[in-house]
């Protein structure tokens, strides 16, 4: 079994590749000449890289990397469940998110590869979260975690990315989650192999594929600045509404961070120099989430942003109506972070 040795820049990786191969990709015409672009798998993919002190397995290759700087995602806990398609346990994580699909050796089968980074993680400090062998502990249809883009795993970059874990072709699917905390945060890790094919490339299949997957939760820079008083009067008087970023909550709470001071104090100077108008405060959330939950969420935060408006501001309650519509009028899509956090806002609209 292969062994770990010391990286060129301190991190702990598996030892060198010892195999070469290139070959013409099936898919991603150049043009109407016909010719086709070459893909190489001799080396890793250009500007690809390990996550940082995390290992690779000896002689492997990244053929997909994916960084978000700060990104949510749910690291399984248990197995996953043909009948709704889904995990049947999770941890949900935000933080760094890192991406990352590797090829391993024609000679390697997924059980070595998934023993190996289950040894390097626990020597590195990671417990256990969940861990399974085939189809019977993993779940019937596991390989769809990737395979469906919808599930929010898949890289899509390219045809021989989108087709990593080809449908029918999975075999010998093995699954490792753990979790450690690290100085810079926790460190969420998910691990799965399996032997596979790859409709859009023969050369990437009939071998074991590695998905990789790391969140270190570290909080989100706030990036949201105030929207002076004068600005939202022209707002309301232009379009009755306008959306305000600059309120933010607690996870999954209704508790206003200490941060959300100055935008208070710009809503209640508003307020003061237009002695006559009249808000509703309305509370909106993504999708994450049932509708129920997500409009109580939301309809809590719209009020306590009104009792703040009336208790620390000297705001009349008459002149303020909290409301909540959870994410039933989004600014852009929920599909990225970055859409998400957009879409968790307080508008205030003229009455």
């Amino acid at each position: 079994m292969p062994g770990l040795i010391p990286g060129a820049d301190g991190r702990r990786l598996f030892g060198p590749i010892t195999w070469l191969m290139a070959v013409l990709a099936l898919m991603g015409f150049m043009g109407l000449d016909g010719a086709v672009a070459a893909t190489d798998f001799e080396r890793d993919l250009p500007d690809a890289t390990d996550i940082p002190g995390l290992p690779r397995f000896e002689g492997s290759v990244i053929i997909g990397h994916r960084v978000s700087p700060f990104d949510e995602t749910l690291i399984p806990t248990g197995p996953w469940e043909a009948a709704s398609g889904d995990w049947k346990q999770t941890v949900k994580a935000s933080g760094r998110r890192t991406r990352l699909v590797y090829l391993a050796p024609r000679n390697a089968s997924s059980l070595e590869v998934i023993r190996n980074y289950r040894r390097a993680l626990e020597d590195l400090g990671y417990e256990p979260l969940y861990q399974c062998s085939g189809f019977e502990e993993c779940g019937n249809g596991v390989d769809r975690f990737y395979g469906e883009v919808a599930n929010g795993k898949q890289l899509a970059d390219s045809h021989l990315l989108k087709h990593v874990y080809s449908d029918t072709t999975v075999q010998e699917p093995r699954l490792y989650s753990a979790r450690h905390q690290t100085p810079d945060g926790d460190s969420y890790v998910f691990v799965f192999t399996a032997l596979q094919d790859n409709f859009a490339d023969s050369a990437a299949g009939n071998r074991v594929a590695i998905f990789v997957e790391e969140v270190l939760s570290q909080p989100m820079r706030e990036r949201m600045v105030s929207i002076e008083a004068k600005e939202m009067a022209q707002g309301l008087s232009d379009a009755g509404r306008i959306a305000v970023h600059g309120i933010q909550f607690d996870f999954d709470q209704a508790t206003i961070k200490d941060e959300s001071k100055p935008q208070l104090e710009q809503i209640a100077l508003m307020l003061v120099e237009n002695p006559d108008l009249k808000l509703y405060i309305v509370g909106h959330t993504d999708n994450r989430g049932t509708l129920e939950y997500n409009m109580d969420l939301s309809r809590r935060r719209a009020e306590e942003v009104v009792r703040t408006l009336i208790q620390s501001y000297g705001i009349l309650g008459e002149r303020l109506k909290p409301m909540g519509v959870a994410g039933l009028a989004p600014l852009t899509s929920n599909a990225t972070e970055a859409g998400r956090a957009l879409n968790r806002r307080v508008e205030i609209v003229a009455q």
